[in-house]
């Protein structure tokens, strides 16, 4: 894996990961993850998950640091029947995440969007 600074610092490179990339994706992942086995404890069944991430870069106290990452997870499900307990699953995977539940910066959930195909 090939990791660089960011284009926004000096001497930085696009196109390349950057460590902030790297601590934004592993939120991300570890809500999907999670997701993932708590979906199949409820046994719920859905098509398909994807969540995009962001994260906050602030300069606080003289240094910079993520002070917010914003996960956005889509889920299509098959039964509208699904979607509050799909939504109450999320929030579940959200709040049981271990990276997110280890880390100083706040993680939230924004524009859950939930799908029935």
């Amino acid at each position: 894996l090939e990791v660089a600074t960011p284009p926004e610092f000096p001497k930085g490179h696009p196109g390349i990961w950057s460590p902030e990339h790297l601590y934004v994706a592993s939120a991300s992942v570890c809500l999907m993850t999670t997701f993932l086995a708590v979906a199949e404890n409820s046994k719920l069944e859905f098509a398909h998950f994807q969540c995009k991430a962001k994260g906050k870069l602030e300069k606080v106290e003289g240094k910079f640091m993520i002070t917010e990452i914003i996960l956005e997870p889509k889920v299509q499900i098959k039964d509208e029947k699904e979607r509050d307990r799909t939504e109450k699953i999320l929030h579940k995977s959200e709040s049981n995440c271990l990276i997110s539940n280890s880390m100083k910066t706040k993680v939230t959930l924004e524009k859950i969007q939930i799908e029935v195909i």
